[in-house]
């Protein structure tokens, strides 16, 4: 097992320029963490975010609510992770800009040695998780800045290693990212070589957006003002969502509506608003 405790992010903190920002950093141009910032409520956001962020609320009205499923779904999902099936170490791929209940927070409230790496594309994500992901003295986390397309990228680079003893479990969180990869990206692939890489024993999750909850018109103006501002992104069917978990075990209740995946309490009254699928696999001990 690793034995770096604490922090591995002070020898990648990003040089800023006199405003405070990473110089490669283009403001003009929306980003999808700092549009899902802007939908938090968060100040880490520039004009081109919001830009796209309200035509994606114009298209549809619960955007904001669907973010805020999203980050409810991961904290229930962490804590099932850490506090029912016993991991202890976690992959957090398009973590996002962060906030309140990051992966690491939430793991090592049900057990303070679980240990974090974060991967994120965005520079001004990297400038920020020195100060904000500070781990439990017992756990540790790290920060990687890369993409989700460079999946052997990832998993060679040193902090992970450093980080996480790929010998045993791991959780590999996909939260709102893999419906910004066509099907011409191949996702499928990128998240099954992930998968490879980690022993029997390690869990999937992903949520994922979905027309399958709304009108034709609105799932087309929604992919409309994402293309026009540069951010693509692929809504998937029930079964495609449910094709990355092949050869897994699927925690219950399955690929279902995201707010109804383990809810904490009461179902809201539309249990489709956050226009997302969600789920959770366990990699089997045996192929099956």
């Amino acid at each position: 097992m690793p034995n770096v405790g604490g922090s591995d992010m002070s020898s990648q903190a990003a040089p800023q320029d006199s405003d405070g920002l990473p110089p490669e950093l283009d403001t003009g141009v929306a980003h999808p963490a700092r549009v899902y910032n802007y939908w938090l409520g968060g100040r880490d956001n520039f004009a081109a975010d919001r830009a796209l962020g309200d035509a994606m609320i114009a298209a549809m009205p619960s955007t904001r609510f669907a973010a805020r499923a999203n980050r409810a779904f991961l904290g229930r999902a962490v804590r099932y992770l850490a506090a029912e099936a016993g991991i202890r170490q976690f992959l957090d791929i398009g973590c996002g800009i962060p906030a309140v209940g990051n992966t690491h927070e939430i793991a090592q409230a049900a057990a303070p040695d679980s240990r974090v790496v974060y991967v994120d594309n965005d520079p001004i994500v990297l400038a920020h998780a020195q100060a904000l992901m500070t781990s439990d003295p017992v756990g540790a986390t790290a920060f990687i800045e890369a993409d989700l397309r460079e999946p052997d990228r990832i998993l060679a680079d040193p902090r992970l290693r450093r980080t996480l003893d790929l010998g045993q479990p791991v959780a590999l969180m996909l939260v709102a990212v893999v419906h910004f990869f066509p099907d011409a990206e191949n996702p499928q692939g990128i998240v099954a070589a992930l998968l490879d890489a980690l022993p029997p024993g390690s869990y999937l999750t992903v949520s994922h957006l979905t027309a399958d909850f709304l009108d034709p018109e609105q799932a087309a103006a929604g992919q409309a003002a994402g293309q026009r501002s540069g951010v693509t992104y692929a809504p998937r069917t029930q079964a495609e969502v449910a094709a990355f978990f092949a050869g897994l075990d699927l925690v219950e209740p399955g690929v279902v509506p995201l707010v109804t995946w383990r809810p904490d309490g009461e179902t809201p009254a539309d249990p489709l608003a956050a226009h997302s699928y969600a789920a959770m696999g366990r990699k089997p001990t045996f192929p099956s």
